[in-house]
């Protein structure tokens, strides 16, 4: 299926730190956007973020025009009136199912009958969202990952009212995003990079909090061994690599000791009670001085594009295309 980007308005709810990320990648792809800042102090941030975007999206490589080129295709206002000519409208509010609701009543004022509504909720079920919206069978789950113009990550999540069919053209349609798209055809709290995110930090709570490592410790484990392959593969495509028996041996006696606590840690607890942040106030399970939090929003965004440009080496079916050369490249030999 041929898709025209540019013939597809896309509208934006939510001008945050992701917000601005995602509108940059929807801009990329060629889409015109409609920016809705719900709160007035994004109509200040909002257009300084994404010109940030694409001026290192430019050093790096990834994209070859100057901010304006893109601007152009850009509208930012407070207007929801704008998102009229929108096929696509992209929640990316806070997450407060009332403040949700009342910004979907807004949307829907605006947006046609035929056009797909999304949040970008990382927490709250989409059949649940999905039930305050007057035609929930146009309602999805679009999760990103920050920033959403580099990441490849992106999940695409029907509840249970949604149209499958309709769930099915915005997994087509993130192939334009450059997304490796994961389709959730059954709606679950968490959806699939959460939950499977989530039980990995209830452990490393259970570790740090009962003495077994520091927090540093943690953290040097996953950077230097889960870090180093899953860019590559994921956990299932990793047993096979090596070894499924193993992971099945070790299974046995290892799982029954895994936390399964369901309370809050009171490590993570304690510092948001005592008013941190992490990296944007300098307070977290480490401690930073401004200097150190500047220079860690810098590495991070190199970081991001660099392990961009190793991850797109690698795509999901780097396999299938190194066959279908070699059988080419074999036809080739054949016919010369």
């Amino acid at each position: 299926m041929s898709i025209k980007t540019n013939e597809i308005p896309v509208g934006v709810i939510g001008l945050g730190l992701m917000g601005c990320s995602i509108v940059t990648c929807l801009l990329m792809a060629g889409h015109p956007v409609v920016a809705i800042a719900p709160i007035s102090i994004d109509m200040t941030t909002a257009e300084s973020r994404i010109r940030k975007h694409f001026l290192k999206a430019k050093e790096e490589g990834m994209v070859t025009e100057d901010p304006e080129f893109y601007f152009k295709n850009l509208i930012i206002t407070e207007d929801y009136a704008q998102l009229k000519p929108c096929k696509i409208a992209i929640e990316c509010t806070i997450e407060s199912e009332e403040i949700k609701k009342v910004v979907y009543g807004k949307i829907e004022a605006e947006i046609a009958e035929d056009a797909l509504m999304t949040s970008n909720t990382s927490a709250i079920p989409i059949s649940i969202l999905q039930k305050m919206t007057k035609h929930p069978d146009r309602f999805f789950g679009l999760h990103w990952a920050e920033p959403s113009h580099t990441t490849r990550f992106l999940e695409v999540i029907c509840g249970d009212e949604s149209d499958i069919k309709k769930g099915e053209y915005l997994y087509e349609l993130s192939n334009y995003w450059n997304k490796e798209a994961t389709l959730v055809r059954k709606d679950i709290r968490g959806f699939i990079g959460n939950r499977l995110m989530y039980a990995m930090y209830r452990e490393a709570f259970y570790l740090v909090e009962n003495g077994y490592a520091t927090v540093e410790d943690v953290d040097r484990a996953c950077r230097n061994n889960t870090g180093y392959w899953m860019t590559l593969v994921g956990v299932f495509g990793w047993m096979d690599l090596t070894g499924v028996p193993a992971y099945h041996n070790v299974m046995k006696d290892l799982n029954p000791t895994l936390c399964n606590d369901t309370g809050m840690p009171k490590l993570i607890d304690d510092i948001v009670k005592a008013g941190g942040k992490g990296v944007a106030n300098g307070h977290g399970f480490y401690k930073y001085t401004p200097e150190e939090s500047k220079l860690w929003e810098e590495t991070f965004a190199d970081f991001n594009y660099d392990i961009r440009k190793l991850a797109m080496k690698y795509p999901f079916d780097i396999v299938k295309q190194k066959l279908a050369k070699m059988k080419e490249d074999e036809e080739k030999g054949e016919n010369s």
